[in-house]
């Protein structure tokens, strides 16, 4: 475990050659990369989403598509289509663009309901059925999607089923004053992009998500993680709380943050680290917090205040 451990690591400072004062970031992306997740960025234009992106899938040696989500963009273009070949009398399957180990998709709130929902089998179960022929989309399979704030000019919201398949929700937010110097210095010469060097491969990053998925977690951890998902759907603000896929995305991501933590075991502290990312897109508020100007924000905390940790004794 501490040769994958330190090659995770690696990945990381890998990373930060790119991008640049995001270290929390660059940590949760991976986090959910080796919790089997995908990943929604909701942020502005132009702070390096897709250049984060790239980089990981440089830095895990990942076969890598993008699509630009626009709403004349069809579910065919996403998942693939049959095309009769002129000297052919069977029909030819032309693979879509998830057919990759990670697959971008940049602006997702941008295109048409119908195009977001191709996705849903995809991000659920690992396979894309077309004319009722089910195909295995590559392991390991990643989605990073980027999405604009809602209002932006042609975006729409996303349905709860598909904010529901991410298993956390980012935002990346600008630099500081120090960071953006840095960005302007590294552009000075070349793409800093080409500084970054592959650390594993598809198959090692399988392997490595076996090891995660073996991390041990207490009885009183899988309490306390039920305990506050509990509090979500019984809050009297709101309207929809976590669902079960979100406690077992919480769960699997608190493995990863262990894991990256460098231990083989989940304790209190690795839930609360991930709580806010993994739950925050999972649910909506009631009318009458809006209006008395309670955000979502303020509700999660008081959640984490309100369930009580288990205290674990570590036997060395």
């Amino acid at each position: 475990m501490e040769q994958y451990v330190n090659k995770s690591q690696q990945i990381i400072d890998e990373i930060r050659k790119v991008v640049i004062g995001k270290d929390e970031i660059i940590r949760k992306v991976l986090t959910a990369i080796l919790a089997k997740g995908h990943i929604l960025i909701e942020d502005i234009p132009g702070v390096g989403k897709t250049t984060l992106a790239l980089a990981f899938s440089k830095a895990m040696d990942l076969n890598y598509h993008r699509m630009q989500f626009t709403p004349d963009v069809l579910p065919s273009d996403v998942l693939g289509f049959h095309i009769y070949e002129k000297n052919s009398l069977e029909p030819r399957f032309k693979e879509g663009s998830v057919f990759c180990n990670l697959f971008l998709a940049d602006e997702i709130n941008r295109t048409s309901s119908k195009t977001q929902s191709a996705l849903l089998e995809v991000m659920e179960e690992g396979s894309a059925t077309v004319d009722s022929i089910t195909r295995e989309i590559p392991k390991p399979f990643v989605v990073i999607a980027t999405q604009n704030p809602i209002g932006s000019v042609g975006t729409q919201m996303l349905p709860e089923s598909q904010m529901d398949r991410f298993m956390v929700r980012l935002s990346m937010g600008y630099p500081d004053i120090r960071s953006e110097v840095e960005i302007l210095k590294g552009r000075n010469t070349n793409d800093p992009l080409n500084m970054v060097d592959g650390v594993i491969d598809a198959a090692e990053l399988v392997s490595i998500q076996h090891v995660v998925e073996q991390i041990f977690v207490h009885d009183a951890v899988y309490e306390y993680i039920a305990k506050l998902v509990l509090k979500t759907r019984e809050h009297d603000l709101i309207a929809l709380g976590v669902s079960p896929r979100g406690t077992l995305a919480l769960t699997s991501m608190s493995k990863a943050y262990a894991f990256l933590s460098g231990r083989t075991y989940v304790i209190p502290d690795d839930v609360i680290a991930i709580f806010r990312d993994v739950t925050m897109h999972r649910m909506l508020l009631k009318p009458k917090a809006r209006v008395s100007n309670v955000t979502m924000e303020a509700v999660i905390e008081q959640i984490l205040n309100t369930v009580s940790a288990p205290k674990l004794v570590v036997k060395r």
